[in-house]
């Protein structure tokens, strides 16, 4: 049951990392749609250092109480997979743009160093989604939460 609730809560957390590229959209020095894709990735990995650990305590809360015990469903499986594989293959474009040394970029270790976290979220957000996707399609369904009902009062 915990790790059930957590996997579910990881993967909520980290899509909503691109809840957060929605709110904190970065202005943008030129209508390069390298600089976008660099700007977006670097708002998206604030985003997840935010919501992933919020996530994962609200899962373990929730897990501990158990309060949210289901197995997740297909749909947030494939779209936690389909955000990876988007996310890696962004970051895997960037690396290869900061490596040919663009003009108009700061720090281009700084960038390299974007790139692979940029990557490594990608990878790890796919590998989240298909551990969701792997536990729906062998047929694991966790007991669900049993429902607390409170007790009416007695009057004395």
């Amino acid at each position: 049951m915990l790790p059930v609730a957590m996997l579910r809560l990881l993967a909520i957390g980290l899509l909503a990392g691109a809840a957060v590229c929605l709110v904190l959209w970065p202005p943008l020095r030129e209508d390069d749609f390298q600089h976008a894709r660099l700007s977006t990735l670097m708002v998206l990995e604030m985003g997840q250092f935010v919501t992933v650990p919020i996530a994962l305590v609200v899962g373990l809360v929730l897990a501990v109480q158990g309060v949210w015990a289901r197995t997740p469903g297909y749909l947030l499986g494939t779209v936690t997979t389909l955000f990876g594989v988007l996310v890696a293959t962004q970051a895997w474009a960037m690396g290869e743009w900061v490596s040919t040394g663009p003009p108009g970029i700061g720090d281009p270790d700084g960038e390299s160093f974007l790139a692979f976290l940029g990557l490594f979220s990608g990878a790890v957000t796919t590998v989240v989604g298909l551990s969701i996707l792997m536990l729906r399609w062998s047929g694991y369904d966790s007991p669900t939460a049993p429902v607390r009902q409170r007790r009416p009062r007695r009057r004395k």
